[in-house]
C-alpha cells in the first residue's frame, strides 16, 4: 500500500464517518418531557377546586398557578381554554395533618401534612395513555411551630413535588 493510497483511504473513512453522524439526529430532552410536537400542540389545563373538608384558602391558587408554570417552562405546548390535545382537570382532594412522631413525655413532637389530589388525564392523540389518579405529597414540620408559621412554605414544597409527579406521569413517560 502506498501512503497516497492509505491517506485516500484514511480521508474516504473520515467522511463516510461524518456523512453518518450528520444524517443522524439525536434529540435529547434535559427537562424529561418526551412530545411528539408535530402530533400535540396544545394542552388544557382546567382550575382545580379544593374538594377536601379542611381547607387553607391559598392553595388553590398556588397548585394551579404552579402546574400550569411547569408545563410554560418545560414543554413548547400552547395552554388553550378548550380542545386541547391534552387535557388536565381535577380536585385538591385531601388536606389534613396528623401526628407524626411522639415525644418521651408523650406528647406530639413533629405533625404531618398531607396534601393530595386527583388528576384526569386525556390525551386526545393517543387515548391509552388517558388515566385517572391520586398523586400525594406530605411534608413534617415540629410541633413547637405553629402551622400558620410553616404552612405556606409546606404547602409550596408539597405543591411542587405533586405538580413533578403530574408532569412526569403525564409527558415524561417515566
Amino acid at each position: 500500500m502506498t501512503a497516497l493510497f492509505r491517506h485516500t483511504l484514511l480521508l474516504l473513512a473520515v467522511a463516510a464517518c461524518t456523512l453518518c453522524l450528520t444524517a443522524c439526529k439525536v434529540s435529547y430532552s434535559f427537562n424529561g418531557a418526551s412530545i411528539d410536537y408535530n402530533k400535540t400542540k396544545t394542552i388544557q389545563i382546567a382550575d382545580f377546586p379544593i374538594r377536601s373538608a379542611y381547607v387553607w384558602g391559598p392553595m388553590q391558587g398556588i397548585f394551579n398557578n404552579e402546574l400550569k408554570d411547569i408545563y410554560a417552562n418545560h414543554t413548547r405546548l400552547e395552554q388553550v381554554k378548550r380542545n386541547g390535545d391534552l387535557q388536565l382537570e381535577g380536585e385538591i382532594t385531601n388536606y389534613q395533618q396528623r401526628n407524626r412522631s411522639v415525644s418521651s413525655e408523650g406528647y406530639s413532637a413533629q405533625t404531618e401534612l398531607i396534601l393530595s389530589v386527583n388528576v384526569r388525564f386525556i390525551n386526545n392523540t393517543n387515548h391509552q395513555e388517558d388515566f385517572e389518579r391520586v398523586f400525594t405529597a406530605s411534608a413534617t414540620y415540629e410541633t413547637t411551630q405553629s402551622l400558620n408559621s410553616v404552612q405556606e412554605e409546606l404547602v409550596t414544597q408539597m405543591v411542587k413535588d405533586i405538580t413533578e409527579q403530574i408532569f412526569n406521569a403525564t409527558v415524561a413517560n417515566w
